[in-house]
């Protein structure tokens, strides 16, 4: 037997690992099983190499839970350590064993190797009054050891009667950690970092025995046996329940080549089982000049508000790390699902934190670049499966294009506005083109008009379309910020909603109607209106349209409708707060062609006049979806009097 100091520079290392090392104490499993993976890779490496004759074939690592003792144990069968070993690696804190195990057989396979025994062992007394490591090593003619510390920094090693290869860590469980006693908690942990780890892990909960008293009560027993057999795995040695946890060979581990469209589609299930089905998925696999793997799924997004992010997680050599990864991803690409895996990513202590490094990076940009060239690649091969996949990665490229200037170079050729009539797609340039002659304004730039809402903006849309215009439909939250950047691009484009003025002016062209009624009806007229329409700013104009236009024509001027909307979706901070404060802009077209106003002009009953007034400036407001609460009731009431009357 030997005692000692653990070698470290404070004294109080342990209340610090205890209060500070890690944010969540549940972290203490994700490094012990790292641990134990890293010792069972070593076994299998040195096999390879010829090193050690030792069986590896059916290594595994099994967690155990003896709520009772009060007891939870993780046991491998890798490489064990000698005496030497286990004062060399435990009791100095930050050692690192996979670091000097990477020196010795540097070339060979070490990329095989994970995981540190330093502080990530030491997170065991986070949850712990008392630790004990039983282990063998490998090598033939060494004794097995036990080591035991209580969290001061003292320790004890003595001989052990272990004759198998391997570790066995035995945490006894503090009293203010009694949490990690609860099966389904430790389960669950284990399922969430331990998951897709490329060894065979088990849970095995130790059942508190109960002497069976009578016949009934063994048939009892006998039957609840079963049940648990059926859904568990059992270890007949022990005859307690033993459930594998783990997927140990993921896909995203796997080649292309060999995997179907099938095994990417189950794995995607596995990853999101709730889910529909994605729409297509990029295999990441590179190993130079950083080591990176993992598949990223296009989720089917049908709207904007079903937008969802952290859907990635990121896994160092198979171990969850977190779902954090802002800051490797791009944050238009945080719109997408699935794993991300890289050695070559920099952590701080808890693994838990990504810190600035060259090669976070180079990968973003990797996978930036990946995207597109994904993404380019469907459209190129089939331009009709593209389309019909618009509606939920069009979000996904626009944003790229607002957010990433390389994106945008690629996406800017493959970027598609959709027809509201008879839903054909047009890139930008082909729009351009295909439009050149009618939708080109008296400045020689070519008109978008595009609506927002096909039910609301009807009629503005059947007004344009009459006169053969093409519109298109823009109604991702992001698109005004989209419309935006386009218009700073491509200095010859300007983008104009549907609504924004009548039809005649949309296409701006230095064109005017003729109007129909005299100098002095036109200006009778104009009057009249004024005097009903008393929304602030509002501005009112007579314009001779055709007779079969409405009467009377809400709009939105552009621009203000635009600073508006992006000053709601920035949540009005900074300028864009000063245009979320101003009032609607509303201007009223009057078509004085319309037979309706020879009616008015004519009409004696000047409150059956000024009824007739208001109704038609409040049908034009509720096209535009600006009648509201009172006002829309007054109208309401007005309608009804007026049939009444007739």
């Amino acid at each position: 037997m030997s005692t000692g100091s653990i070698r470290v520079q404070s004294e109080n290392i342990f209340p610090i690992i205890k209060k500070f090392l890690y944010s969540d104490h549940e972290i203490f499993i994700r490094e012990l099983v790292s641990n134990a993976v890293d010792a069972t890779q070593k076994i299998k490496s040195l096999a390879r190499m010829g090193k050690t004759d030792a069986d590896t074939a059916n290594c595994s690592i099994t967690v155990k839970l003896d709520a009772t003792a009060k007891t939870l144990h993780i046991i491998d069968e890798g490489i064990g350590m000698t005496e030497e070993e286990v004062d060399r690696y435990l009791n100095q804190v930050a050692f690192s064993g996979a670091e000097e195990f990477l020196e010795k057989y540097k070339g060979q396979n070490e990329a095989n190797i994970i995981g540190h025994f330093g502080l990530g062992f030491y997170s065991s007394f986070m949850v712990s009054k008392k630790v004990e490591v039983i282990t063998k090593s490998y090598q033939p003619g060494t004794a097995a050891v036990r080591w035991e510390c209580d969290g001061s920094p003292n320790y004890t090693i003595t001989p052990d009667e272990k004759t198998e290869r391997g570790t066995e860590i035995i945490l006894h469980i503090d009293d203010d950690s009694t949490e990690f006693l609860d099966a389904h908690r430790i389960k669950s942990i284990l399922e969430k970092f331990c998951k897709f780890l490329p060894v065979p892990i088990y849970f095995e909960e130790v059942k508190e025995k109960i002497e069976v008293e009578n016949k009934v009560e063994a048939e009892e027993k006998a039957e609840e046996k079963a049940e648990i057999e059926a859904d568990e795995a059992v270890d007949t040695t022990t005859g307690n329940g033993r459930q594998l946890i783990n997927n140990p060979n993921p896909a995203w581990v796997k080649k292309p080549s060999e995997l179907t469209d099938e095994d990417y589609k189950s794995f995607y299930n596995e990853l999101y089982p709730y889910e529909e089905a994605p729409l297509f998925w990029i295999h990441l696999n590179v190993d130079y000049p950083f080591n990176l793997t993992g598949i990223l799924y296009f989720p089917k997004i049908k709207h904007s508000y079903e937008i969802q992010k952290d859907k990635i997680q990121l896994y160092s050599n198979q171990v969850f790390v977190t779902d954090q990864v802002k800051d490797i991803v791009p944050e238009f690409l945080m719109l997408l699902q699935g794993i991300i895996d890289s050695p070559d990513i920099p952590l701080n202590v808890s693994r838990s934190y990504l810190q600035g490094d060259p090669n976070v990076k180079k990968i973003s940009s990797y996978i930036t670049k990946k995207v597109a060239d994904k993404l380019e690649e469907i459209f190129k091969a089939d331009r009709k499966s593209y389309e019909e996949k618009w509606e939920s990665i069009g979000l996904f490229v626009k944003y790229g294009m607002l957010t990433d200037e390389k994106f945008y170079d690629k996406a800017k050729q493959i970027a598609l506005l959709k027809e509201v009539s008879d839903e054909k797609y047009y890139t930008l340039e082909e729009y351009v083109f295909g439009t050149e002659t009618l939708q080109k304004n008296k400045d020689g730039k070519t008109v978008v008009l595009y609506a927002t809402d096909i039910v609301q903006q009807n009629s503005y849309i059947e007004a344009a379309t009459n006169k053969g215009y093409l519109v298109v439909l823009l109604n991702d939250l992001i698109d005004p910020s989209w419309i935006g950047q386009m218009e700073q691009k491509y200095e010859k484009i300007q983008f104009t909603r549907v609504d924004a003025d009548i039809t005649e002016h949309l296409i701006d062209k230095g064109e005017t109607g003729e109007i129909v009624l005299s100098k002095e009806d036109a200006e009778s007229l104009e009057a009249t209106f004024k005097q009903q329409i008393t929304l602030p700013g509002a501005k009112i104009a007579l314009a001779g349209l055709s007779s079969d236009a409405a009467p009377v024509i809400a709009t939105r001027p552009e621009f203000m409708r635009r600073m508006k909307d992006m000053a709601a979706l920035n949540g009005g901070g900074g300028m864009m707060g000063f245009y979320a404060q101003m009032p609607d802009e509303v201007n009223f077209t009057v078509n004085a062609n319309h037979p309706i106003q020879k009616t008015i002009l004519q009409q004696q009953d000047n409150s059956k006049k000024e009824t007739m007034v208001k109704n038609l400036v409040d049908l034009a407001l509720l096209s535009q979806g600006a009648l509201k609460g009172n006002d829309l009731t007054q109208f309401i009431n007005r309608t009804i009097q007026l049939m009444e009357n007739e």
